[in-house]
């Protein structure tokens, strides 16, 4: 335990035969219960996972292949179930060894010290730099960065990490038929936890990289998570604006989105875009400062949407 949470750890694994089970033997003291969930391998994981001695505090999910998010929703359940009532985090590490168990000591203090309700790691802040992250990872983390923290609606400097604590009052109010079950599950979690107002940290850890391979296929991962995105980004401001979430904010941050839609839809225009555009200025250009001052205002309404929720559950408390 740490203060008054239980810690339990999922550790989402497919063809991990190599590292399994050093993530699974180097768990800190202080971790309650593990749950490995191996989501189809094709190797030895399931052998090795089969040869580890039985313990209390390791138990083992099998999955048919149904994806790393799903792994993962299917190990947060299993510790509701669990745990039922009881106070808890909840900590992702992947079954690859690319995750420092050290650092997590420091990814679980945000949430125990209540300046957070999801921590997350960021590989780019950590002492050790990442020079050990391939080239090729780097630059689709920064490129998702940009992204991820525009349809979120707030800074994002390490989407791509999957090293998270999450506080088991936001499990308990998860939509899981809604979850996102394959790659792309952090950028998911971001936005989702942005729209619902919880407080997100930023914890710097290790980055590790060894022989494992990706599984990610790039262009139909940035084809999917893309348009999610996308998606999710819309769906979070609308949402905003039909509910008591409502604000100021919000509303100039709508109306900014809306003007740079109308500049890049060809068969739209206004009085404004036909002056601006017969003067030389190019709708691509109309679009980018419109969402540029959307996305501002659009920080300012997810800041004042967690202020909401930390009010509403001040209230409750009194």
């Amino acid at each position: 335990m740490k203060g008054e949470y239980r810690i339990g750890v999922v550790i989402p694994a497919r063809n991990e035969e190599h590292f399994i089970q050093q993530v699974v033997e180097t768990l800190p003291d202080f971790v309650d219960l593990a749950i490995v969930i191996n989501d189809g391998s094709t190797d030895e994981t399931q052998s090795i996972l089969e040869a580890m001695t039985p313990s209390e505090k390791v138990h083992f999910i099998n999955l048919n292949g149904e994806g790393v998010g799903a792994a993962i929703d299917a190990g947060h359940q299993y510790l509701l179930q669990h745990w039922h009532d009881q106070l808890f985090i909840s900590v992702v590490m992947a079954g690859d060894g690319q995750m420092n168990p050290d650092d997590m000591e420091a990814l679980l203090r945000p949430v125990i010290r209540n300046t957070a309700d999801h921590s997350k790691g960021n590989r780019f802040a950590h002492p050790n730099g990442i020079d050990s992250m391939p080239n090729i990872r780097r630059r689709a983390s920064q490129i998702l960065s940009i992204f991820t923290g525009l349809a979120s609606g707030q800074t994002t400097p390490d989407p791509q990490c999957g090293y998270t604590a999450t506080r088991s009052d936001i499990l308990r109010e998860w939509n899981w038929k809604d979850s996102w079950k394959g790659y792309g599950y952090p950028n998911f979690w971001l936005i989702r936890l942005s729209t619902l107002g919880y407080r997100i940290a930023h914890v710097p850890v290790e980055s590790i990289y060894g022989n494992e391979k990706s599984g990610i296929r790039r262009l139909s991962f940035f084809a999917k998570v893309g348009l999610m995105m996308a998606y999710r980004h819309h769906h979070r401001n609308i949402s905003w604006l039909l509910s008591s979430r409502i604000t100021p904010h919000t509303i100039f941050a709508a109306v900014a989105y809306v003007i740079g839609w109308i500049a890049l839809l060809p068969s739209i225009s206004t009085d404004l875009e036909r002056e601006l555009v017969g003067r030389g200025v190019a709708p691509l250009f109309i679009t980018i400062v419109a969402w540029s001052i959307a996305h501002v205002f659009d920080k300012g309404a997810t800041r004042t949407v967690q202020e909401l929720r930390i009010n509403a559950k001040a209230r409750q408390k009194t």
